[in-house]
């Protein structure tokens, strides 16, 4: 088990492979279909300075924020995989959800060097790991909105990294 904390650094990254288990601490990003292309808008022109959180060294959760907790979304929904590779040339290290991705996402991923994690659907577990909450980006769009979470040993397994998946 690896223990990794939020900003997470290059070298972390680069250590990390295929297979391992790694627990998450600090402050994450939350972010699904509805938010996460506003936000490559925003990388785009240059005022991601204005999400309210630094995102290099960030990982990015791909769940939705509701009274019921935080649990993965897929990540192979087309608005969310295709924002992999952008929000990694940003600066995120790590995406955090469920499914497989696509070979050219993987391949970005290794680029970029950033990971992608795969979490359990484990709302119950999940909440009593998150201990602050807040929305930072597009409150009108509600419990999809960009919310910046801090998380107490997040639980979760490497599913793709250096170019190589879990799913293969």
């Amino acid at each position: 088990m690896k223990d990794l904390t939020t900003p997470i650094s290059e070298e972390d990254i680069a250590s990390l492979q295929v297979g391992d288990t790694v627990t998450i601490s600090g402050y994450i990003l939350c972010g699904r279909d509805a938010v996460l292309p506003k936000v490559i808008k925003m990388i785009e022109e240059g005022r991601a300075g204005e999400l309210g959180a630094d995102i290099k060294g960030q990982v990015i959760f791909h769940t939705a924020v509701s009274p019921a907790g935080v649990g993965p979304t897929s990540s192979n929904k087309l608005e969310i995989e295709s924002s992999i590779a952008p929000l990694s040339a940003a600066g995120i290290k790590l995406h955090l959800g469920k499914g497989a991705l696509h070979e050219e996402t993987i391949a970005a991923l290794d680029t970029y060097n950033s990971v992608y994690a795969v979490i359990p659907p484990v709302t119950a577990l999940l909440g009593k790991k998150t201990t602050e909450q807040k929305v930072l980006a597009f409150p009108e769009l509600g419990m999809e909105a960009l919310h910046l979470i801090k998380v107490d040993k997040y639980p979760a397994i490497i599913g793709a990294a250096h170019g190589r998946s879990i799913y293969e």
